[in-house]
């Protein structure tokens, strides 16, 4: 006899697993899916028993506002913008009628307020004085570098020789250092990051001595 039973509800935090394993893996960067992923653990906190075909607008706004209980107004967005994409290819299949998305209200707990995380005029020139630049690469001169040009640290600490250009007093950014899974050289963040800065006299100067094979 075949089997005439229907087929067992999808759970929604089991498709959101799947489609984060065929849209997103080796698709997007490693720390762009480690968010999807911590995504998909809240889902599974917040929402374990939610069945794909039974999700409404009020069951999806609900699951907004338990996140926004313990979280700020920005990151219940990225939440949101993480959830919505898997949200809509499920519309697209046939498996939701409508999108429970549309309309959906943004909550959040109010801004802790944070430390300053730069250095004024002053703090910097004293920074700059208290490096000691000796004759090989050392973490003084990445922080010159940095404090000179204002690129991230990812894109600093993946600079060769190769990316000075001496003649024409550039530096070119073009790849970034995944100094946090140590996978090597990826992309820059995005394209519009692969640009050329101009470096001043000095620096260029000491950048160039220091390039000097021995």
């Amino acid at each position: 006899m075949s089997d005439t039973s229907p087929p067992k509800p999808v759970l929604f935090r089991s498709y959101y697993r799947d489609w984060i394993e065929v849209y997103k893996k080796n698709a997007v960067r490693n720390v762009t899916l480690r968010k999807y992923l911590l995504t998909l653990s809240w889902v599974e906190r917040l929402a374990p028993d939610l069945r794909l075909s039974e999700l409404t607008r009020l069951d999806y706004q609900k699951l907004l506002n338990d996140f926004a209980s313990e979280h700020e107004r920005q990151t219940t967005m990225d939440f949101h913008h993480n959830i919505k994409g898997a949200i809509l290819d499920a519309v697209e299949e046939g498996l939701l009628e409508k999108d429970p998305t549309r309309k959906a209200i943004i909550k959040g707990r109010e801004p802790k307020s944070r430390k300053t995380k730069y250095l004024n005029h002053f703090e910097l020139h004293k920074l700059l004085e208290s490096l000691e630049l000796s004759s090989t690469p050392s973490w003084d001169w990445l922080i010159l570098l940095i404090a000179k040009t204002g690129m991230r640290f990812s894109e600093a600490i993946a600079l060769t020789p190769k990316d000075f250009d001496f003649s024409k007093q550039t530096l070119s950014i073009n790849k970034t250092l995944d100094y946090k899974t140590r996978t090597g050289f990826l992309p820059t963040k995005n394209k519009a990051s692969i640009r050329k800065i101009q470096l001043d006299w000095q620096v260029l100067m000491q950048f160039s001595e220091l390039n000097q094979p021995d």
